[in-house]
C-alpha cells in the first residue's frame, strides 16, 4: 500500500507543479505579450519580401512596420512599385501616389575599345577589392568603372552585367533598388527616371588632355552643352557634365553639341 500512496502521491505533485506552471505561463505571456498590428501584417503580406534594402529600411519587415506607423510612405518599396503601393494604399484607405520609375545608370562609356590601359591586374576580381590598391585596377582613367562586378554580385534581379569592360544596366530588369550602386567604389552608378533620354556617360574630374589620354570617351569640360541648353538642364560638377532630368526636355541639342560625343541617348 505504501508503494501505491507514494506513487498516487507523486502523480498528485507533478499535476499540481504542472497546473501552477501553466497558471504562471499564461499569467506572463498575457502581461508582456506584444500587441500585432494587423495592418503592419497586411502590408507585409503584400511586400515583395526581397529585403533588397533599396526602401531604406531593415528589409520588408522593418517596411512594413515604417509604413504602418506612418513613417514612410505607402509607395516607398521600388521593388514592388506602383501595384504594390496601390495594394498597400488600399489597406491605409488612402489615395496612392505613384512616383515615376527609377532606374539605375551607369556613369562611364570607357569599355576596352574606349579605355587606355596602364597595367595588368591579377588580384581579387572584385571593384571594391581593386580601389584599395594603388593604381586602382587596369585603366588609366581612375575614375571609371574598374570592371570587376561588385556590382553585378550585389544586384539581385539580374539587371547589371559587365559589357566589355564596363557595367551596363538592363532597364527592363532593373527594379531601382539602388544595390548597384551603395558597392560602387567610384560612385559611378546613380538612379535616374526611366522616362530619361539623354546622359553624360563619364564621371573623370581629369582635364581635357588628360582625358582624351586615358579614354576616348570621356567628357572634355568644355561646357559646350551648357551654353547650348536653353533650360538649364546642364551644370558642370568639376570638370564634368551633368544632366537635370527634372530640366531636360530631350530636344537633343547638348548631344548634337557635344564635341567628345559623351551626351548620347540611352541604350533601350
Amino acid at each position: 500500500m505504501s508503494s501505491i500512496t507514494a506513487i498516487i502521491l507523486a502523480a498528485l505533485v507533478v499535476g499540481v507543479v504542472g497546473i501552477i506552471v501553466g497558471f504562471l505561463l499564461v499569467t506572463a505571456g498575457e502581461k508582456f505579450k506584444v500587441e500585432v498590428d494587423e495592418k503592419e501584417v497586411a502590408i507585409r503580406a503584400e511586400l515583395p519580401g526581397n529585403n533588397c534594402g533599396g526602401c531604406g529600411f531593415p528589409g520588408c519587415d522593418g517596411l512594413a512596420a515604417a509604413i504602418a506607423k506612418g513613417e514612410a510612405p505607402a509607395n516607398q518599396c521600388p521593388v514592388g512599385g506602383a501595384p504594390v503601393a496601390a495594394k498597400i494604399s488600399a489597406i491605409l484607405g488612402v489615395e496612392v501616389s505613384v512616383a515615376e520609375k527609377q532606374v539605375a545608370f551607369v556613369k562611364c562609356a570607357g569599355d576596352c575599345d574606349s579605355a587606355q590601359e596602364k597595367c595588368n591586374y591579377f588580384g581579387i576580381k572584385d571593384c571594391r577589392t581593386a580601389a584599395v590598391v594603388p593604381g586602382r585596377g587596369t585603366k588609366k582613367c581612375t575614375h571609371g568603372c574598374m570592371g570587376f562586378g561588385s556590382c553585378v554580385s550585389a544586384c539581385q534581379f539580374d539587371a547589371i552585367h559587365v559589357v566589355n569592360g564596363v557595367a551596363k544596366v538592363d532597364r527592363s530588369k532593373c527594379v531601382g533598388c539602388g544595390a548597384c550602386a551603395k558597392v560602387c567604389p567610384n560612385g559611378l552608378i546613380c538612379l535616374i527616371p526611366d522616362s530619361s533620354v539623354y546622359v553624360v556617360q563619364c564621371s573623370s574630374q581629369e582635364k581635357g588632355k588628360a582625358v582624351k589620354e586615358a579614354c576616348s570617351a570621356g567628357c572634355l569640360g568644355c561646357t559646350a552643352c551648357v551654353k547650348q541648353c536653353e533650360h538649364e538642364a546642364i551644370t558642370m560638377e568639376g570638370n564634368v557634365a551633368v544632366i537635370d532630368q527634372s530640366k531636360c526636355v530631350k530636344c537633343g541639342k547638348c548631344a548634337e553639341k557635344c564635341p567628345a560625343k559623351v551626351i548620347r541617348m540611352r541604350e533601350l
